[in-house]
């Protein structure tokens, strides 16, 4: 006898899980950051050498190093850069979405060591000594903008005017002199000023680097590759086409395989592609090719966790096995091969990630969410749905589950 209600309980989860993937889908689509390799960018590797005599590189340099890049980063406005040191004297930086490359190398490459030069080109301050934002633009009576500088010891800087009252101190910008203003008076309060032919991008943008700080090392650029905008996009476009070929051919198979039990797989296999989706847009993972294989390979893994399942049930219901019986015995065997594969894997994509770079993390990171969200939709979700319809007595003839009936044995 057809137990409705059960049949009613299955089409309400796949209507929510459907409801929910349509209602939400786009959203969490066009919240996921895509990487250089898909929206276009700027990639750079750089030499690090010591910028002082007898300076060594150290991993505690390279680190500031880093941090000082991340800052200047932040006046282009690029979200999710990836920085990776590379080596004892290398750093890569790739910038996704970034147009003017012009100006992102010469942010990033600009030293901006500031210095405060007495009469006699003696260093009286540095850019260490600005206050925490203390460069900003101003505009003289004609509109022209120059550079008004805040110092954090206010005191020391009279001090110094004091003392050189009269004379000329120089503010040099990487040892090339910005102004040399003569001292007409004491002056109190920290400020001083850049003045110049500059335009107001300029002015604006010098005013960023020197609150960005200076650069602790001499970066020299070795290596650079652009992807265009519109090449990232033919990228995204292709790997989309591979991706819907692919999964509609695993869908194919599944349905010519197993029939309604393949069915049920699909169901549950969208539900994944949604979640994994969903936890890569609440981690805030940049989605790079790399990413996409790993995302297309995880279907593959979860593909393979329904099929160890239906060929168990198979076996099962050649054995001359009811549904029922067979179902519970399928899912009870197939669950200790599910889950080594999976560990192991898991376990792979733990080493990938920890010796890995950049788009090797970002694969590392996909594959290991991949096997997380496989065994809570794939497996777990699969073996619900399967179990729900199994007790509504619907649909039992081996036939609906990939079985002719003269593969079966008698009991």
């Amino acid at each position: 006898m057809i137990k409705w209600n059960r049949i009613v309980a299955f089409l309400a989860v796949v209507g929510i899980t459907f409801a929910l993937i349509g209602t939400t889908a786009k959203g969490v689509i066009g919240g996921i950051t895509l990487g250089l390799d898909l929206q276009g960018g700027f990639e750079t590797l750089y030499e690090v050498k010591p910028i002082e005599e007898g300076q060594e590189l150290t991993k505690n340099t390279m680190k500031d190093t880093v941090g000082a890049i991340l800052k200047r980063i932040d006046i282009l406005g690029v979200a999710e850069p990836e920085i990776a040191i590379e080596g004892s004297d290398r750093i890569r930086v790739k910038l996704a979405g970034v147009t003017n490359q012009e100006e992102a190398r010469k942010l990033l490459g600009e030293p901006a060591r500031l210095a405060f030069l007495g009469p006699n080109g003696e260093e009286l301050m540095t850019g260490n000594d600005l206050a925490k934002d203390g460069a900003s633009v101003q505009y003289d009576e004609l509109h022209r903008p120059f550079i008004s500088l805040k110092l954090a010891n206010a005191q020391k800087f009279e001090d110094i005017t004091r003392e050189y009252l009269h004379q000329r101190i120089s503010i040099a910008l990487d040892e090339q002199i910005l102004t040399s203003p003569e001292v007409q008076s004491v002056i109190s309060g920290g400020n001083a000023s850049i003045t110049g032919e500059y335009t107001v991008e300029e002015a604006t943008q010098l005013a960023n680097i020197l609150n960005a700080g200076a650069l602790p090392v001499e970066m020299t650029e070795i290596y650079s590759n652009s992807v265009g905008a519109k090449l990232g996009a033919e990228s995204l476009d292709k790997a989309i086409f591979a991706g819907i070929i692919g999964v509609g051919a695993i869908f194919l198979f599944m349905f010519l395989f197993y029939r309604w039990a393949g069915i049920i797989a699909i169901v549950t296999l969208v539900a994944y592609m949604y979640t994994i989706l969903v936890v890569l847009n609440w981690m805030h993972a940049t989605l790079t090719l790399p990413g996409i294989a790993a995302f297309i390979l995880t279907v593959g893994m979860a593909v393979d966790a329904n099929i160890i399942t239906y060929e168990r049930i198979k076996e099962e219901l050649r054995a001359g096995k009811s549904l029922t019986s067979a179902v519970r015995a399928g899912q009870r065997r197939s669950l200790s091969t599910i889950l080594d594969a999976n560990i192991t894997t898991m376990i792979a994509g733990a080493v990938l990630f920890y010796f890995g770079t950049s788009s090797i993390q970002g694969f590392a990171v996909t594959l290991m969410v991949g096997i997380v969200m496989t065994m809570l939709t794939a497996v777990l979700g699969t073996r619900l749905l399967l179990s729900i319809w199994v007790r509504s007595n619907a649909l039992r003839k081996p036939w609906f589950y990939g079985v002719k009936e003269s593969e079966i044995n008698e009991l």
